[in-house]
């Protein structure tokens, strides 16, 4: 029965998954400013938990209250949201450790001093007092707190909070809120070396040491920082008329959105809390405390002013492809064979290859393309304006429903519809994650059709740090069904007879997907009952649909071999008498593991898909997804090469238990060590 299927708690899951990228900061054998990057990633990745899911977790929570039962299969109780609290106030413990224990002191030992939390020596007053009236002042604007004018907090923005005492008037208390400008200026500030060592103070820090000068007959009395974030869910799902204004209107009123975290100084003074609380009308459970500084996802722009190779990762340097690199045109080489391109393993350029050709090429007379995050100086973009202007017909589906994504998507969608391209936006209750083209080149009476599907964005900018893989191929039945696809995405019309007839080569969402990759997996627990070898092996970013989880249970109690590579939330629970076969690999390294792969043993025959799926209620019920086959014997052996390397990995692999804790593979011995990712880079640059 699916409804006895044990599942984790998705956010406990993704809570875990985070916490493995805080242990990245922890681990010695990461270059230290790469440790420090790490830092920077999970405090972003905070925000944005707060931003999406805590609003959903207090609101269920609330709901709770007054029915236990209104939760129905989902896992949650009341006591979800005390866990959830508790496990971020771990991980941010952990954070300042790290932080102020190992990570500091060991960039002071590389004669790099950062001032946090301590006073900064009067050799640098000077310095600061000049940055501050030239540079900073210009963007400060303080704000007095009183009851007769209200004041917003924006979102996710840098405050201190001032306490002040009138001058002759002790005794009496009065509040002031100054911003931190640190989306206007650097929030780390080098300062004058001082005996060939470097030193750093932040933005916060030059504020408070002059603040004073903001408040003329004020004695200040303390400083503390605080910052709120607002809810950023929106519900896009049922826009319907002109979407365009619609989606830019939400946008607006999600920088409006209620309370869902205000953060505050721990040494922040009792009452002053209780006085902030009170005007800001933060609701209980919305306070929670921190430290001096918020917003640490600045880490990422700490300025490096020793740029010392130990302090970094080594290059990585992409590999060419020979059959690509040759070619006079792209055409040529997809014609003879397809192509599977592995970033950022391989050079990303070929994909803007295909693009920049299909918009110079004077046969090309059509091109369809799915975007979805779109690269802000994107030259995807730029080209299919060029093809537009060249007089090709060119069709983009933009997805302005891309969670903060949405007005870089706006924009670029404006820019290509002045330049004549065919704009269709979102689909009311879908979003389009695809990630799809398709060119049409005419040689005289005869057409070509050349396809591009792969796991991720088409966004170069991404490209560089995501793993993902890009294929490009010409194959008629695989060409054909993705423009039955494009053709859906204009109509909105399902063609009469789709199922498991128009697409019989893609895995489309909405139309077979689902019920395929259900019928593979039952192929191998038929496999495995009548004792033939049987094994699945699946790499996601996030596995929580349920029943997808029941048929992998089901397939691992058959005797099925089910090895999964999971980035993120993780509902199934490996470990349980119910998860017999199945084991669960996380890896998180320096490029974000980001590609979707199915293999299934089927009795030798193997089949291999991959695709923009994950294994969620929201990819498989409410969004346009697409899998697509790798049928080449040569490609699907370097597919399962890589996630051979990746079941391998003893060095930043970690396996899953039944509550989702991350655990350490055991130790390599001598000469045994393998890292995936360098693994997989040295694999690529022998691939001819």
């Amino acid at each position: 029965m699916i409804s006895d299927v044990p599942l984790y708690d998705r956010d406990l899951s993704w809570l875990s998954f985070n916490y493995r990228v805080l242990c990245m900061a922890r681990d010695q054998q990461v270059p230290l400013y790469e440790r420090i990057r790490f830092l920077s990633i999970f405090s972003s990745n905070l925000d944005e938990f707060f931003r999406v899911r805590m609003p959903a977790v207090l609101a269920v929570n609330r709901l709770l209250q007054k029915d236990p039962d209104v939760a129905g299969e989902e896992p949650v109780s009341p006591d979800t949201l005390p866990a959830i609290q508790q496990e971020i106030n771990r991980q941010q413990q952990e954070f300042g450790q790290i932080l102020t224990g190992a990570l500091l002191p060991e960039l002071d030992r590389q004669q790099v001093h950062l001032y946090y939390k301590e006073d900064i020596p009067a050799v640098h007053c000077p310095f600061l007092k000049e940055y501050f009236l030239t540079r900073v002042l210009a963007y400060l604007q303080p704000v007095w707190l009183h009851r007769k004018q209200t004041f917003f907090l924006e979102n996710n923005t840098l405050y201190l909070v001032v306490l002040l005492t009138p001058d002759g008037e002790p005794g009496t208390r009065r509040y002031a809120v100054v911003n931190i400008p640190s989306r206007e200026l650097p929030r780390f500030i080098e300062l004058p070396p001082q005996d060939d060592r470097f030193y750093m103070a932040m933005l916060d820090d030059v504020i408070r040491e002059n603040i004073a000068f903001l408040f003329p007959g004020y004695t200040v009395d303390g400083c503390y920082s605080i910052k709120i974030t607002r809810d950023a869910e929106t519900d896009m799902d049922e826009l319907k008329g002109d979407v365009l204004e619609q989606v830019e209107t939400m946008i607006k009123k999600r920088e409006l959105g209620i309370p869902t975290r205000f953060l505050y100084d721990a040494a922040l003074p009792e009452e002053a809390l209780q006085y902030l609380v009170r005007y800001f009308n933060i609701q209980p459970g919305e306070p929670v405390q921190g430290g001096r500084y918020h917003n640490l996802k600045d880490l990422a722009d700490l300025p490096m002013p020793r740029k010392l190779p130990a302090l970094t990762y080594g290059k990585l340097p992409p590999a060419r492809v020979p059959l690509l690199e040759n070619a006079p045109r792209i055409w040529d080489a997809v014609m003879r064979q397809d192509i599977l391109l592995h970033v950022p393993y391989q050079r990303y350029d070929y994909i803007l290859r295909f693009f920049n050709e299909a918009a110079a090429d004077p046969d090309v007379q059509e091109i369809f393309v799915t975007l979805y995050r779109i690269a802000s100086g994107s030259l995807i973009a730029s080209a299919l304006i060029s093809a537009a202007r060249n007089g090709k017909q060119v069709t983009v589906f933009v997805e302005l429903k891309a969670r903060f994504d949405e007005e870089n998507n706006i924009r670029w969608s404006k820019k290509m519809k002045a330049a004549g391209v065919k704009i269709v936006y979102s689909i009311p209750g879908l979003k389009v994650h695809a990630k799809t083209a398709l060119v049409k080149r005419r040689r005289g009476l005869h057409w070509d059709y050349f396809g591009l599907m792969a796991t991720g964005n088409f966004n170069e900018s991404t490209a560089r740090f995501y793993t993902d893989h890009v294929m490009l191929t010409a194959h008629p039945g695989i060409t054909r069904e993705l423009e039955l696809l494009f053709l859906y995405l204009q109509t909105r019309e399902q063609p009469a007879e789709y199922r498991f007839m128009q697409f019989r080569h893609l895995l489309v969402a909405q139309f077979n997907l689902v019920e395929r990759f259900t019928a593979c997996i039952d192929r191998e627990i038929a496999h495995a009952k009548a004792g033939k070898p049987a094994r699945i092996i699946i790499k996601l970013n996030n596995l929580q649909e349920k029943q997808m989880i029941a048929k992998l249970y089901e397939a691992g109690q058959a005797g099925v071999d089910v090895q999964l590579i999971v980035r993120s939330i993780c509902c199934l629970q490996p470990g349980l008498p119910e998860s017999k076969g199945i084991t669960v690999t996380r890896i998180v390294d320096r490029f974000l593991e980001h590609a979707r792969v199915f293999l299934f043993h089927n009795d030798g025959q193997e089949e291999v898909y991959m695709g923009s799926a994950d294994w969620m209620n929201r990819n498989l019920h409410r969004r346009i997804e697409v899998c697509f086959p790798v049928q080449d014997p040569l490609l699907q052996e370097q597919v399962k090469e890589i996630i051979r390397l990746q079941l391998a990995d003893n060095t930043n692999a970690v396996l899953l238990d039944q509550e989702i804790r991350n655990v350490p593979v055991p130790p390599p011995g001598p000469g045994e060590a393998v890292n995936a990712q360098t693994s997989i880079h040295a694999y690529v640059q022998t691939l001819g």
